[in-house]
């Protein structure tokens, strides 16, 4: 079986961006590429800070400006695609927001998630993907090695705090290529894959990356295969705001999971995981 779990729902490019549209029509074009691919099951992931029902999460003008659509209208309009037999799951991608998780996760509650995915955007207020050399970016504020440390004392609260099923993109802070030595990189993986482990959340093989500044996969195959041999579970995924990018690169994940000995793909509804055969 072949996955992809984690796309954001957006309409065709307009002057540059990508407007959310929460519509079958839209939701087909996904579903369409998909199928076209092979790809046999695609979730929905929307980041949490789109909806108003999450606002008093929120303290950044790029969290605040975006925040102005209706999680419950999001939930029906996936909801209608299953009922019409369509391959699609409901999903969220959580931000990571230190000591307002909990709270979150009550904000949550309630609504009938397939699965949630955990993502570190942020640490404090200062973001860790959005230009190497932003002003409000944590590169320009802070050491290599301190960046890389706090990203992963963030990961492993995220893995223990029971909020999310998959960790997205789980070594996103390479994604400039900005690293603080193969040994540390090592010690980090090492150690985040045991408390991964430990916290039975899965993974997300991501080709995002290869569309990314670091030119690889998420995680490291370093990092892969600690997970593995700690016997985490896998997830794969595109990252698509566009349906020409669902499924985009799969060979180079599939080629990446045999080399690692990982055979399975979790598979999650209603957030109870099983275990599907990858293709051979």
């Amino acid at each position: 079986m072949i996955v992809d779990y984690h796309m954001h729902l957006r309409g065709q490019l307009e002057g540059g961006s990508e407007p959310l549209r929460h519509s079958l029509d839209t939701m087909q074009r996904f579903v369409e590429r998909a199928l076209e691919l092979g790809v046999d099951e695609i979730a929905f992931t929307e980041h949490a800070y789109y909806f108003t029902q999450t606002r008093e999460i929120w303290t950044l003008p790029y969290q605040l400006d975006r925040c102005t659509f209706d999680l419950d209208v999001y939930c029906e309009v996936i909801g209608r695609a299953k009922d019409r037999g369509l391959p699609v799951k409901l999903g969220l991608e959580v931000d990571y927001v230190d000591g307002r998780q909990e709270r979150l996760a009550e904000l949550l509650d309630g609504y009938p998630w397939d699965l949630l995915l955990g993502s570190i955007h942020w640490l404090g207020d200062l973001s860790v993907d959005e230009s190497a050399d932003a002003e409000n970016g944590v590169w320009q504020r802070l050491g290599v090695e301190e960046i890389w440390r706090a990203y992963f004392d963030a990961l492993a609260e995220f893995a223990v705090g029971g909020l999310v099923d998959v960790l997205a993109h789980p070594d996103l802070v390479k994604i400039f290529d900005i690293r603080p030595g193969r040994n540390i990189e090592e010690e980090l993986y090492a150690s985040a894959a045991a408390t991964i482990g430990r916290s039975g959340v899965a993974v997300e093989v991501s080709t995002a990356g290869l569309r990314k500044p670091v030119s690889e996969l998420y995680p490291d195959p370093y990092f892969l295969a600690a997970c593995a041999r700690e016997g985490v579970p896998v997830t794969l995924a595109s990252d698509a705001h566009q349906p020409d990018l669902v499924g985009e690169d799969y060979e180079a994940a599939l080629k990446l999971l045999r080399a690692t000995g990982i055979s399975d793909v979790a598979v999650f509804t209603a957030r109870d995981r099983r275990l599907e055969a990858l293709p051979s």
